[in-house]
């Protein structure tokens, strides 16, 4: 198995690099996906959630009203810091749940957006970033997915910097292209990461390789 960290800042669109991937074969751990599950109407998540934010995060159906909870917490790194701590244990859990369903062979592409922000990169083989520049990300947020500029800027300003990312890249996949430019740089990516799963390694219970360099 080899065990691939996916990350890139918002808008970067790494859920089109994601499916690219799985259409080539890949099995895909959605953190994002899987931090909405745990937060669920009658989970206990979503239970500790409303305790430490209250029940205005709610929406009048009883789920939770990610944009209400995403306007708070965004705009106080000590409130996000509650969120995080509260999320990231039970999405932790779920998605090693998950890996160890994979195939032995397999190619598990664990899709964390925040990644480069928690340290998780020792915990995968390599690290694939997607990446675009500030503009492109902000004009996909507000074009696409219809945030004002001041909500999209602190969506980014809470996210690590564009360098920060690429530092702890192996791979680098610039979405700054056309869109037929990144199917074929994603199907690139696709055949190096079959080859370095068919290549053996030490057995030392995962985590990068230490001479892994950006791409």
């Amino acid at each position: 198995m080899l065990k691939v960290g996916l990350t890139g800042g918002i808008g970067a669109g790494k859920s089109e690099v994601s499916r690219l991937l799985v259409e080539h074969g890949a099995v895909l751990i959605d953190a994002d996906r899987i931090a909405r599950e745990v937060v669920a109407p009658g989970t206990p998540g979503l239970a500790a959630v409303v305790e430490a934010f209250g029940e205005e995060i709610l929406a009048p159906d009883g789920s939770l009203d990610r944009p209400r909870l995403g306007s708070i917490v965004f705009a106080d790194p000590e409130k996000l810091a509650v969120l995080n701590s509260i999320v990231h244990p039970l999405v932790g859990a779920r998605s090693l749940e998950l890996e160890n369903a994979a195939a032995e062979g397999a190619v598990v592409i664990h899709d964390v957006p925040l990644l480069t922000e928690n340290g998780l990169a020792p915990l995968y083989d390599l690290v694939v970033v997607v990446d675009t520049s500030p503009e492109t990300q902000l004009e996909r947020l507000v074009r696409l997915r219809g945030m004002t500029e001041i909500d999209a800027r602190a969506r980014m300003a809470a996210q690590a910097t564009r360098e920060q990312r690429r530092e702890i890249a192996d791979i680098v996949i610039d979405n700054d292209v056309p869109l037929d430019a990144l199917h074929k740089r994603v199907a690139e990516v696709w055949d190096d990461l079959v080859r370095r799963a068919r290549e053996p390694r030490a057995a030392s219970g995962g985590g990068r390789p230490r001479d892994g360099g950006a791409e």
